[in-house]
């Protein structure tokens, strides 16, 4: 086994098994295409390299074959390599990724215009119906071309997923690895149980200003409600995320909209379900429960006085107007609590399950080891409205939203049960 394959799986085994043609085209982005090989190895798959003359001026083929530890095509021979990777038969690949993608190559690529290892590796793909996503790194002004955008829109009603790019300095810089990491382990792994759902989720803790420099705030990071909402992407929902002060950056693909006190986050979610039908709403905010009666419109001054005296009103209880609003919304709730017992935390779950009406509610103790605010795991305990408990011993966040999406659906399932044949 070449050497580089050893971080094959140290991620993950989402994409075990799972062979993926990395095509890298000539942007100056060819520098990441490495990275995002490496990772996508790290979460199980093997990765082959096809390269463009032209990427081959910005990085070198050694590079990607050390990067993959496979060899790289740079040129079709009597080998037929763009058959032997993407044609229709049982050891083709699973999914053809093209990053970067330049605006030569998807105009290429929309015309059935085969003059590059890698436009012939996609033309082979689309013929053996392997799936393809396309991540796009180009100037701004090469993006907002209208052909160009003609192009991509052909692409994507022939079922091509795009990827970014984003937009910064002028240029249509292509996606952050981890989304292209994702973007993949979605269109490969997940049953699409979702597709069709609307979903919202509050996630990341409020602040409520004091003055109009000092706030009152918790510690939470907003791991856990981000963790959510890329597994309902996955799934294939429609999700909003309406999303604090938290430390983590949102998953490309979701709509997020941003607020900071609990008053503009509960404006925020009556606003959301005012306008429109949402199946599932997760409730993942560390909202703050009180906040100043009456905030200083001045900076204080710490010399004015020797101590300050704060008078706090409790903040807008944001879930249980969830299911005043939207009755057949199936709601999950969340619950913090701190050094109690197993049995405390789920009386005090459930007696805030039913106080709100919610579905579920899912209920940590942030004072265990592991479970806290800002960690990247959680010990978790989901109780539903017949008091059952399900408790999630400590596990990355990402494997809790992944076992409460699966909960969720097959709640939803019950309560939605297919029409009987005669």
């Amino acid at each position: 086994m070449h050497p580089s394959k050893g971080i094959i799986g140290t991620k993950g085994d989402e994409l075990k098994g799972k062979r993926i043609v990395l095509c890298v085209t000539g942007s100056v982005a060819a520098v990441k295409s490495p990275e995002i090989a490496r990772e996508l190895m790290r979460h199980g798959a093997e990765v082959y390299p096809v390269m463009t003359a032209t990427a081959q001026k910005i990085i070198h083929p050694n590079l990607l074959e050390w990067a993959t530890g496979n060899s790289v095509v740079t040129e079709l021979t009597g080998k037929v390599e763009h058959v032997a990777l993407a044609g229709d038969h049982q050891w083709k690949a699973d999914l053809v990724l093209v990053a970067p993608a330049t605006a030569n190559t998807i105009s290429k690529i929309a015309c059935g215009i085969d003059d590059t290892p890698v436009t012939s590796v996609v033309s082979v793909a689309f013929g053996s119906n392997i799936p393809i996503i396309v991540v796009p790194a180009m100037h701004e002004s090469m993006y907002k071309h209208p052909i160009i955008a003609e192009n991509i829109e052909k692409l994507k009603s022939f079922g091509v997923e795009f990827v970014g790019p984003k937009i910064e300095e002028g240029k249509a810089k292509i996606a952050d690895v981890e989304d292209v990491v994702n973007a993949v382990i979605r269109k490969l792994t997940y049953t699409r149980d979702l597709l069709g759902k609307k979903v919202l989720i509050t996630a990341g803790p409020t602040l409520e200003y004091i003055d109009p420099i000092r706030i009152i705030t918790n510690r939470s990071s907003g791991k856990m409600g981000v963790a959510v909402a890329e597994e309902a992407l996955r799934r294939g929902a429609d999700v909003t995320l309406i999303y604090g002060h938290g430390t983590v950056r949102p998953p490309e693909g979701v709509r997020v909209v941003y607020v900071e006190t609990t008053e503009e986050m509960s404006n925020a979610v009556i606003k959301e379900l005012s306008s429109q039908d949402y199946d599932i709403v997760v409730a993942c905010a560390a909202v703050a429960d009180f906040a100043p009666e009456r905030p200083f419109e001045r900076k204080l001054s710490t010399r004015a006085a020797s101590e300050l005296v704060l008078k706090l009103k409790p903040t807008p209880k944001i879930i249980e107007a969830v299911k005043k609003l939207s009755p057949k919304t199936f709601l999950v709730a969340f619950k913090a609590e701190y050094m109690l017992s197993d049995e405390e935390i789920v009386e005090k779950a459930y007696e805030t399950l039913k106080a709100s009406n919610a579905d579920l509610i899912v209920a940590n103790d942030v004072g265990r080891h592991g479970a806290g605010f800002g960690a990247d795991t959680n010990e978790v305990f989901i109780i539903d409205k017949e008091r059952n408990v399900i408790h999630i011993p400590l596990t990355t966040k990402r494997e809790v939203a992944k076992k409460l999406l699966d909960i969720i659906v097959k709640n939803l399932s019950l309560s939605n049960p297919p029409p009987e044949k005669f």
